[in-house]
């Protein structure tokens, strides 16, 4: 058989695995898979460097597919590789408790980068992942002894590039010259409602020019060859990232339907499939047939990992031999693991500590752990005068170089990819998806920063965080009607209770100095999924500790952080901001003679996790007297105040005044407060 005609095989293999697979689950996106199986095949036999037995190889190149819809191409390759997903898989596509759901999960099955789905989200991911190599690499790397050393490749749709994530991410990537970063785009002009004509008519090649990319146009996506030369010529591209332009046909060599919206998202159905198969010369039985001489080119290519992770273990050992330091700290940090005795740095607040907002309490914790957690990375959207979500003196992430004129120092210290602020601008979406990429990378501790209420332009990038489970870090500050001045645009009101409904998304809202640092403490522990810390733009008490109860109770989610009476008839619950309102209205019903307790309830997440006993304990059962406070939605407080309870909250939108009048024209005060125990009481 010719090389040609064995290419040719192979690439057919992939697009008949693909439509078998969506055929027989009656759902599914065959366009994709059959229109790019000759670029996969390309990218995964001829340059992906990978190693089938050990998916988690530091030094391997991520592959993303950020068109998550054509999850058989993905499952199509890995398989045919030799990872662990056998063809018993392949035929349980979307089905239950399969390895083949119906869009990518991350690390299920094994050989999976990140969960895609949501359009956009993989190629801003790419771009995190990309900062990730660049910086460990600067940080870790030495002359002649690469230890991180690998590129960054995605497969993009139209669907992809019309997100405005992609646009912001891209903007950014093309900033910081990301020359490791290979997008290889799915130009088929078809999306699932017909013609791209009918609303994406822009030139990308002018767009990705004017944003910094390299930009390579393949006329033919199924010109292996041709597809060849355009990722050598990315690649030799060191300073800039990479867009390799590829014209397909959707469902390519299904002759009813190949070039036409009905590839898309739906089966082609068993005629349409028999009529591609007999198009290509493919056999109509069996299903899911895999050619002896095709298998064997893939299995060949994913051998030659073994032989790429032999070598590069070969290398690392010089490495530690030379650095025994640094590769154990590469180790490390790649581990996820935590260096010895780093909570000690974190700040305590003793009672003298004047009135201070937990935005600058925040500011401190990040600048202590900074010292002691190099991993730590991240910083705001064009927001660090105000949000404080810096790294002093750690120098900038930028594209290597001398500073532009001006911006000598912008934050301080190294300008390059060893410094570990990084300026998204103004891209909250992307700042997001970007510490999402970082996470999914390895080696990082991820944050961001930002005003709470621009959390919605974040959310997407965030639910899919929690999903994948990510050990990210989102800041967000002036997180109320606290707010003031700035008025109801930048005043949250349902942005709290919208975080808290993300499942796997740890919610800490501290309530004073030392509960910000206990939340710092929770969000850098917590490897099973990312934070939200909330922060306040006004300054509050720091409370004596001495007569309340240990800040340390944060780490429950709740606890008793004041009571008049160890036999209390009424609850009072809050946090944030508003416990002193809260610690305010119980001392003025003890004075009446209330016994009156006061739990601080930073986290939900924290506190539902705890056993029944310690919630019992913090929130009695039998006391049905209730109160809750806190400047936002009230929707939700039902959870822990009942049907018999009272809820202060705020179901409308603010206003632009002093923030403390605000407080009093809503009713958030200590006065409402009590007059609700009293009431519930009927006193």
């Amino acid at each position: 058989m010719s090389e040609q005609g064995l290419e040719e095989k192979c690439i057919n293999t992939i697009r008949f695995l693909a439509a078998d697979a969506i055929e027989k689950a009656k759902s599914g996106h065959p366009g994709m898979p059959m229109g790019a199986a000759a670029a996969a095949y390309t990218l995964w036999t001829r340059h992906l460097k990978h190693n089938p037995a050990d998916p988690l190889w530091y030094d391997r190149d991520r592959f993303v597919l950020s068109a998550g819809h054509a999850s058989m191409l993905l499952y199509a390759l890995l398989h045919l590789t030799g990872y662990a997903l056998s063809l018993d898989d392949l035929c349980a596509f979307r089905q239950w408790g399969s390895k083949t759901p119906g869009h990518p999960e991350r690390r299920h099955p094994a050989g999976t980068e990140m969960t895609t789905g949501p359009l956009g989200q993989g190629f801003a991911a790419a771009v995190g992942m990309a900062i990730a190599e660049a910086h460990l690499a600067a940080r870790f790397n030495r002359a002649g002894q690469a230890i991180m050393d690998h590129f960054t490749y995605v497969f993009a749709s139209d669907g992809d590039l019309m997100e405005g994530l992609s646009a912001e991410a891209a903007a950014l990537a093309g900033h910081l010259g990301l020359g490791k970063l290979i997008v290889l785009y799915d130009d088929n002009r078809i999306c699932l409602s017909g013609s791209t004509a009918l609303s994406f008519t822009e030139n990308i090649d002018q767009r990705f020019a004017s944003a910094g990319w390299q930009v390579i146009a393949v006329a033919d996506g199924n010109d292996v060859a041709a597809v060849d030369r355009a990722l050598v010529e990315a690649k030799a591209e060191s300073g800039r990232p990479s867009l390799i332009r590829l014209r397909t046909t959707i469902g390519c060599g299904a002759p009813g339907k190949q070039n036409t919206s009905a590839a898309h998202g739906s089966p082609l159905g068993a005629e349409e499939v028999r009529a591609a198969k007999e198009a290509l010369g493919w056999p109509l039985e069996p299903t899911f047939w895999v050619p002896e001489e095709a298998l064997a080119v893939f299995r060949k290519a994913g051998a030659l990992g073994d032989g790429r992770e032999a070598a590069w273990k070969e290398a690392f050992a010089r490495y530690a031999a030379a650095y025994p330091q640094e590769a154990a700290e590469f180790e490390r940090v790649m581990k996820g693991e935590l260096p010895a005795g780093w909570e000690a740095a974190l700040p305590a607040f003793g009672p003298g500590t004047k009135d201070v907002a937990t935005r600058k309490t925040s500011e401190a914790c990040l600048q202590a752990l900074g010292k002691v957690l190099p991993e730590l990375m991240g910083g705001s959207a064009d927001l660090n005068p105000s949000t404080f979500t810096w790294l002093k003196g750690e120098g900038d992430f930028q594209k290597p170089g001398v500073p532009p004129a001006g911006l000598e120092g912008a934050v301080g210290g190294e300008w390059g990819y060893g410094g570990r602020n990084l300026h998204f601008g103004v891209r909250e979406h992307a700042m997001a998806a970007l510490a999402g990429g970082m996470a999914l990378h390895g080696g990082l501790i991820p944050f961001t920063g930002t005003f709470f209420t621009f959390a919605d332009y974040m959310r997407p990038s965030i639910r899919l965080a929690a999903l994948m489970g990510l050990r990210v870090i989102y800041v967000f500050t002036h997180d109320s009607i606290g707010v003031g001045e700035d008025g109801p645009t930048h005043q949250p009101i349902e942005q709290l209770m919208s975080l808290r409904a993300i499942p796997n998304l740890t919610v800490i809202r501290p309530a004073d100095a030392n509960e910000a640092a206990e939340a710092w403490r929770m969000a850098v522990r917590n490897e099973g999924g990312p934070t939200a810390l909330i922060f306040t733009r006004q300054n509050l008490p720091v409370p004596d500790r001495a007569a309340l109860g240990p800040a340390a109770g944060l780490r429950q989610g709740g606890y008793i952080l004041w009571e008049s009476a160890a036999d209390p008839e009424a609850i009072l619950i809050g946090t944030g901001s508003e416990i002193e309102i809260a610690l305010a209205a119980g001392k003025m019903l003890a004075t009446e003679g209330i016994r009156i307790r006061v739990v601080s309830l930073p986290s939900w997440e924290l506190f539902d996790s705890q056993p029944q006993a310690w919630r019992d304990r913090v929130l009695p059962p039998v006391l049905r007297a209730r109160v809750a406070i806190e400047a936002g939605i009230s929707l939700g407080w039902e959870h822990y105040v009942g049907l018999e309870g009272k809820i202060i909250g705020i179901d409308h939108f603010g206003a632009s005044a002093p923030y403390k009048e605000i407080y009093s024209h809503f009713g958030l005060t200590a006065e409402a407060a009590a007059a609700a125990v009293r009431h519930l009481l009927g006193r």
